[in-house]
Parts: structure tokens; sequence; C-alpha cells
């Protein structure tokens, strides 16, 4: 083998190398980054990093501005807190009846 040959397997694997440890960076970083926000969806923002990778990098831009936004609330929490004010609320607008009327 020549000289011009060895070179160009070693920059072929160079950049193989680097393909792959993009690729790789890639996958991880909006993982990690729900990780250190502590994001309630972490877990599907690093699954759906990876898969947006492999189906097309078509929606990883979304997966990643999802992993550095903070949902407003939690819909299982929410509902509960809303209901406990809304029955405050009515008994204090109607003391005598003992709150609203439920259905």
């Amino acid at each position: 083998m020549a000289f011009f040959d060895i070179f160009a397997w070693i920059v072929l694997s160079l950049l193989v190398a680097t393909g792959v440890g993009v690729i790789d960076l890639l996958g991880l970083w909006p993982g990690k980054v729900a990780h250190a926000r502590n994001h309630p969806q972490a877990e599907a923002i690093a699954i759906g990093s990876w898969l947006t990778l492999f189906l097309g990098f078509v929606l990883w831009p979304v997966v990643a501005i999802w992993a550095y936004m903070k949902p407003v609330r939690d819909a299982a929490t929410s509902a509960d807190e809303l209901d406990k004010k809304s029955r405050c609320a009515c008994r204090a607008a109607y003391p005598t009846r003992g709150g609203c009327a439920r259905k």
C-alpha cells in the first residue's frame, strides 16, 4: 500500500468516528438537558431525541425545545388543586348551605 492509501484510510476512519460522535452527542443532548432541569417528562424527551434521529431528524429540534420548556402545570395534581380551590370558594360564597351544590 502506498502512503496515500494509508492516509486515505486514516482520514476515512476519523470521519466515521466523528460522525458517530456527533450522532451520539445529538441523541444524548436533549435527554441530559431535561434530566438536569428536572423536567417531569425527561424520559420521554430522551426517547424522543433518539427516535427522531433514527426517523429522519425532522422533529429533533422540537424535542430539543421541549427539553428546555417547563410544563405550566401537571395535569394530575392541578386538577386536584383546582377542585380544592373551587370548594373553598363555594364555601366562602355560600356559608349557610355548606358550599356549592355538586351533582
